[in-house]
């Protein structure tokens, strides 16, 4: 790990300890940003940080938590003064033990506190630090095809809420931002053979992260309020 160089762009990884997460970060610094692998436990972090290219720090985040977030994001600020892209990846629950009807409340509802009003709690925290005016400022959301409504079923309920609620956020976020130049999309890594998608997933986590990545590299005329993988649109 190496400390933030000012002239670096800044990167910030939600659940950038593991799987898609870790995988994005080792991307995104090989691209040349300044990473910050934000996690919940930073011993994990810098276990996971310890073979990634370039520079990389770790923080402590809990997206969950309303005055963790409120701590990183004064760090940031402090450290750093700016961000350039904000990956909101970090999630929880995938409850295919679950339907709708038999499903725990309790579990939906700390799904949703995670994947959904984590992710809006960062970006509120966060979106200051990318009022600047360079380019390339991007909000991606790692979202998931459980998430389109086009396509849901009875499978994972909670975790398909989570995600069809972070897809709206994603199109709350671009329409706001729009007049800032900072794009904002959904994008689904498709089935990824990490804790959460299990061993049987078709794709490893570079190939999920390639995904999440493609957001981020995409130009500054580029689609905004989008829902994607591989590049190519999903329904919502």
């Amino acid at each position: 790990m190496q400390e933030s160089p000012k002239a670096a762009p800044v990167a910030v990884v939600t659940g950038a300890n593991r799987g898609i997460g870790r995988a994005v970060a080792a991307g995104l610094a090989r691209d040349g940003y300044h990473t910050v692998l934000a996690v919940r436990d930073p011993g994990q972090g810098r276990h996971a940080a310890r073979d990634l290219p370039g520079s990389v720090t770790v923080e402590r985040l809990d997206v969950a938590d309303a005055d963790s977030v409120t701590d990183f994001g004064r760090r940031l600020r402090d450290r750093h003064g700016r961000l350039d892209v904000l990956v909101n990846n970090a999630a929880i629950n995938y409850d295919t033990w679950q339907d709708p009807l038999g499903a725990d409340l309790t579990v939906v509802r700390d799904t949703l506190e995670v994947n959904a009003l984590g992710a809006w709690r960062v970006s509120q925290a966060l979106v200051p630090l990318m009022r600047h005016r360079s380019p390339g400022r991007r909000i991606v959301n790692v979202s998931s095809e459980s998430g389109s409504l086009t396509g849901m079923g009875a499978a994972a309920p909670g975790y398909a809420m989570s995600k069809a609620a972070l897809n709206a956020l994603t199109r709350l976020l671009a329409a706001q931002l729009a007049a800032d130049g900072i794009l904002v999309n959904s994008v689904c890594p498709g089935w990824v053979a990490t804790d959460m998608g299990g061993p049987a997933a078709p794709r490893t986590a570079a190939e999920g992260a390639a995904s999440v990545l493609w957001a981020v590299r995409i130009p500054d005329d580029g689609p905004t309020g989008g829902f994607f993988r591989d590049g190519e649109p999903l329904p919502w």
